[in-house]
């Protein structure tokens, strides 16, 4: 009976999970540039560890990936993590690249799809170009996004770096990769469209 009233006790101490949140981005997410505890996705977990129910954060951005790594990586990590949520901030380096956008949006549509057929809600963040890639291309790297998120029924961030992108102060030498400072304000990018979820 002793046991069996330690074995209860310590079952109560575990936290309790809501939610498996899998972000799949690429430098952006990963914190590229920062301490490990210092970008968006870190923070994303100490707000949601001030709820009395926990959620599972786990960061599997990888600094230059495309969607196509996307791809090639998505059905291992939802195996592995079984996720309720995904947050897909993928195609950054599609168009910085100028890769081919009907590939780019294939490859988006193959993740959201494998998230959904594995029951988890996704989280569509999208990305803008600089004007200096031409406005028929940046224009139609936008619509990739907006398509899917209206297609595909998902919570949609329009714009990562909303906010931010007249802000040189805000960026890191590079101009591409926001600072430590600003992390917050991504992450508030993000939390409008994710909130809901959880």
């Amino acid at each position: 009976m002793r046991y069996l009233s330690l074995l209860v006790l310590g079952l109560m101490c575990v936290p309790a999970y809501a939610a498996t949140i899998l972000v799949v981005g690429d430098s952006l997410s990963a914190g590229y540039g920062l301490h490990d505890d210092e970008g968006w996705v870190h923070l994303l977990a100490l707000r949601l560890n001030q709820s009395p129910i926990k959620h599972h954060v786990i960061n599997a951005s990888i600094s230059g990936d495309t969607t196509a790594g996307g791809v090639s990586r998505i059905t291992a990590a939802l195996r592995t993590h079984q996720p309720t949520v995904v947050v897909i901030a993928l195609g950054a380096n599609d168009g910085l690249r100028g890769l081919s956008l009907a590939d780019m949006k294939k490859n988006l549509e193959q993740i959201i799809t494998q998230c959904q057929k594995q029951k988890a809600r996704v989280v569509l963040v999208g990305m803008r170009l600089p004007p200096n890639y031409g406005q028929d291309y940046t224009r139609a790297f936008e619509k990739v996004y907006t398509q899917l998120a209206q297609r595909y029924r998902l919570a949609f961030v329009p714009f990562l770096l909303q906010g931010l992108e007249n802000n040189k102060n805000a960026f890191q030498a590079d101009q591409l990769h926001p600072v430590a400072a600003v992390q917050g304000r991504v992450l508030d990018n993000v939390w409008h469209a994710l909130k809901p979820l959880l």
